[in-house]
């Protein structure tokens, strides 16, 4: 299987990073990883970067919300995940832009729905997902 579309995973929790990105992977996505706000941001500006960045609201070296502005103002869409589930703050996050929101603890179902839901499924680039308008290129295997 081919991967079609980079995927950033910003966490400061080495062990769900390392999870995340092995299941991702295994599904056909490529995954860049950052552990902290400044490789995060780093990762943003590499060429090619990402086309899907998944975030963690609160980081040890700063606030997840400064990546997900800069990602969602390069037209880079934004899956936010937080220890705080609650309908407030899910609320907050989604009307704050992102495409998407999962609460710690989440299972690797609920992870891959959430990523093709916004980015589509890897082994159909073909078939884009309801709404991602702006992910044609992942879609037909433009994307690293």
């Amino acid at each position: 299987m081919t991967p079609r579309c980079t995927i950033l995973i910003a966490d400061h929790e080495p062990d769900l990073v390392e999870a995340c990105e092995r299941l991702l992977r295994r599904v056909g996505w490529c995954v860049m990883t950052a552990g902290s706000p400044h490789e995060a941001l780093a990762a943003l500006a590499a060429t090619p970067g990402p086309q899907l960045v998944i975030v963690d609201r609160r980081l040890d070296e700063g606030d997840g919300l400064a990546i997900s502005k800069l990602a969602r103002t390069s037209g880079i869409p934004v899956l936010v995940i937080t220890g705080f589930g609650s309908s407030a703050t899910r609320r907050v996050i989604l009307d704050e832009g992102a495409a998407g929101f999962l609460a710690k603890p989440f299972s690797a179902r609920e992870l891959l729905a959430q990523v093709r839901s916004i980015v589509g499924d890897p082994s159909d680039p073909m078939q884009p997902p309801s709404g991602a308008d702006g992910l044609d290129g992942c879609r037909r295997g433009l994307c690293r």
